[in-house]
């Protein structure tokens, strides 16, 4: 299990372009199967990342969150858990909306988001529940973190297109959503003795 970070610490750009190229841009672990990476979403971490490059990295890891979201809203125990579950499911139904209005394909899940899926579905009620859905939060939170800081710290274009525009407006107001929601699933794993 990923121990949550501290208050404490930083990131900057190299470790997070490290991070998500090592993790093959974590589309493996949350949603996106190998496709991903051949139709773009895999040179994303090269200069210049685009708005679809964005999108595409978004869009599984937001529709993995809805589906465990659903499962949390019924079985969770924890009332910060429960409660974090029904603001997910809120906001991972509005962000699948906006991507796919946007043309932004959903790719079949890979055999390591199907374990993530199973691991929660097949979690036994309670604590083990509550702490596999938390878990797998945090880390999806942190990956979309780092995605979006990536994003944003690409150099502009001179002059971007609408499209592009439209990504960093997005990106910009979705960072703010997954740095607060790591600090919140960091705060529930605590909680939760994790």
């Amino acid at each position: 299990m990923t121990k949550p970070e501290s208050a404490n610490d930083t990131t900057d750009r190299r470790t997070v372009l490290g991070r998500l190229t090592a993790a093959g841009l974590g589309l493996g672990l949350l949603g996106l199967g190998t496709s991903a990476r051949a139709g773009g979403a895999g040179t994303a971490m090269k200069t210049g990342m685009t708005e679809k490059d964005f999108r595409m990295g978004v869009i599984g890891p937001a529709t993995l969150s809805r589906m465990v979201s659903q499962l949390a809203v019924e079985r969770a125990t924890n009332a910060n858990a429960r409660e974090f579950a029904r603001f997910e499911l809120r906001e991972a139904i509005a962000v699948t909306t906006v991507l796919r209005e946007l043309k932004t394909p959903v790719l079949p899940m890979n055999a390591q988001a199907r374990a993530t899926l199973t691991k929660i579905e097949t979690a036994a009620p309670g604590l083990d529940f509550d702490r596999a859905y938390i878990t797998a939060q945090y880390e999806n939170h942190v990956f979309l973190r780092d995605l979006a800081t990536a994003y944003l710290a690409n150099t502009t274009p001179s002059e971007p297109t609408f499209p592009e525009q439209q990504g960093r407006h997005l990106a910009t107001l979705a960072l703010n959503q997954f740095t607060e929601h790591v600090e919140l699933t960091a705060r529930i794993l605590r909680e939760l003795g994790s």
